[in-house]
């Protein structure tokens, strides 16, 4: 009669991070979702990128009535094309699709506009897909600086 006896050991192994300083133990997973956390409440981290058509529109184009679809109150009749917005200051307006919800913060580059990148917020509607149309303080400026043109553009904000 023979008998067989089999152990077994497991070793557990923890990914931990050691502060002598403070005598604290920091688990790896916890600083990654801080790490991350950390990223996504950075105002200028891309949380996505999409590209379409740039135009640029006036308050005074037709079918225009100086209102804005997401910002009815917001005045643009006097030819301000800006909105100062709480997290990121003075930015210019865009009007885009219902696939960007009002409020939300995009930032490109128009080389014919600005040398430096241009942030921007929805809050009106009336162009299809990806398309952006820039409101400018008039017509004649539409044309003569940003026409119609390929753009990609990183979304900062998703909506208000």
């Amino acid at each position: 009669f023979v008998v067989f006896i089999a152990g077994s050991s497991t070793t557990v192994k923890l990914n931990k991070v050691e502060n002598e300083n403070i005598n604290r133990n920091v688990d790896l997973t916890t600083m990654a979702l801080k790490v991350n956390e950390m990223i996504e409440n950075d105002l200028y981290s891309v949380k996505d990128t999409y590209t379409g058509q740039l135009t640029g529109y006036a308050h005074d184009c037709p079918l225009c009535g100086g209102t804005l679809a997401c910002a009815y109150k917001y005045n643009v009749r006097d030819r301000r094309d800006y909105y100062p917005d709480k997290e990121y200051g003075i930015v210019k307006i865009v009007a885009s699709s219902k696939n960007l919800p009002c409020g939300t913060v995009i930032r490109f580059n128009q080389p014919k506009i600005s040398s430096d990148p241009i942030y921007a917020i929805v809050l009106d509607r009336g162009v299809p897909g990806n398309n952006l149309d820039l409101l400018v303080p008039t017509e004649e400026y539409a044309m003569k600086y940003i026409g119609r043109s390929t753009v990609t553009y990183d979304v900062l904000r998703t909506g208000w």
